[in-house]
């Protein structure tokens, strides 16, 4: 970077799924002077993904993705994008008149690496919650269906429309969050500059908690209260963060022992096979677990989880290949010397099409591939 380090905005991030408590986090550094925390800004996905339209797009999508890939892979993106951030960031801490922004965005587990390759000096905040109460939440607010993971052929619907190119429903997503997001998450716990908050502790001990975090962040902690729910005016002028927040009025405790009610024992097993009996011990949350087999749900094996992951990788890498297609495409154009042939060319077209049609149906060959053997995992289990 050629910017002098100095003059650089202070940005750390906020990391945790969707419906674990990072909106509350965030508002409550938000309260101090020195400390940006505003509703999800999302950048780092949108950075991420620059380049890749809606299929849509007037211009062609297949074009604008082969021009910007060619064009910024004469230059190095990671400045580029670094740089974009840094303006964004910095104009925003300019206009409120503080020094750090909090970038709060659920989902950028899916970003992690591009994240790092950009912020590697960043300090991370990673906010961790019973991935049961995570599940009840995403039930009563969002009204997603948990049992409908335990049906292969309802999570097969899903993840061939998102090979199909349609939108992307909302129980895929919150299903990847728990199945992809958590354990990545959890892998990111004892890296440097990572300062691990658990939800539960959080509400039961606002004030010691924050006290902690922000002293990690190299404040005077003192300047806030975090018992007192105040000045949540901002929120309001958003579509994102979790809208609750604009009723309370203190921190209290009362969503952590919720989802026992919440929650039956069918969707109880559920979270159990989504997440595995070993990633919930190992992220302290045993006695939940134990709580839940007390009612009648059984840990059904690693084979069981590995199934579920494998299936939502292997989309995930489905959906990322559509790039490496059209860079294929990319090559080819490269050897005509021409990008206008490719727009115009009818020949060209259909060939394209022929390509995307047959590669398609081999990634729907593969989903259903595995989505058999999480079926069989599933009835080969106890």
């Amino acid at each position: 970077m050629s910017q002098d380090i100095k003059q650089l905005p202070t940005v750390c991030f906020l990391l945790g799924l969707p419906r674990s408590g990072t909106t509350l986090l965030a508002h409550l550094l938000q309260q101090h002077p020195d400390i940006a925390a505003p509703p999800e800004p999302w950048l780092m996905l949108a950075l991420e993904a620059f380049g890749r339209v809606d299929h849509r797009h007037l211009a062609g999508a297949a074009l604008i993705q082969v021009a910007t890939s060619e064009f910024l892979g004469r230059i190095d993106r990671s400045i580029v994008s670094r740089a974009f951030a840094d303006a964004a960031y910095g104009q925003y801490l300019a206009a409120a008149g503080k020094r750090t922004f909090v970038d709060k965005t659920p989902r950028n587990w899916l970003v992690l690496e591009f994240l790092d390759s950009l912020y590697p000096e960043a300090p991370r905040i990673l906010l961790m919650r019973n991935p049961y109460a995570i599940a009840a939440s995403l039930k009563s607010t969002w009204g997603i269906s948990l049992l409908s993971a335990s049906c292969p052929s309802a999570i097969a619907a899903c993840l061939a429309g998102l090979v199909m190119d349609q939108p992307a429903p909302a129980i895929a997503s919150s299903l990847a969050d728990i199945v992809l997001g958590l354990p990545t998450l959890a892998a990111h716990r004892g890296r440097r500059q990572t300062q691990v908050v658990q939800y539960e502790l959080l509400v039961a001990r606002p004030d010691e908690e924050m006290r902690r975090v922000i002293a990690g962040l190299g404040y005077e902690p003192t300047a806030i209260t975090s018992a007192e729910m105040e000045q949540a005016d901002y929120l309001r002028s958003s579509s994102f963060g979790d809208r609750k927040i604009l009723e309370k009025r203190t921190v209290d405790e009362r969503s952590v022992q919720s989802w026992q009610t919440e929650l039956s024992i069918e969707e109880m097993q559920v979270v159990t096979d989504l997440v595995g009996a070993d990633l919930l011990k190992e992220i302290g949350y045993e006695q939940d677990l134990r709580y839940a087999q007390q009612s009648g749900v059984v840990d059904k094996g690693r084979e069981v989880t590995e199934a579920y992951r494998q299936l939502f990788r292997t989309c995930t890498e489905l959906l990322a290949g559509r790039g490496a297609a059209l860079s294929g495409i990319s090559a080819q154009s490269s050897e005509l010397n021409t990008i206008s042939r490719l727009a115009s060319d009818p020949f060209i077209i259909r060939e394209a099409q022929h390509l995307a049609e047959a590669k398609r149906e081999e990634n729907l060959q593969l989903a259903n591939s595995i989505m058999a053997q999480l079926q069989q995992a599933l009835s080969a289990s106890p």
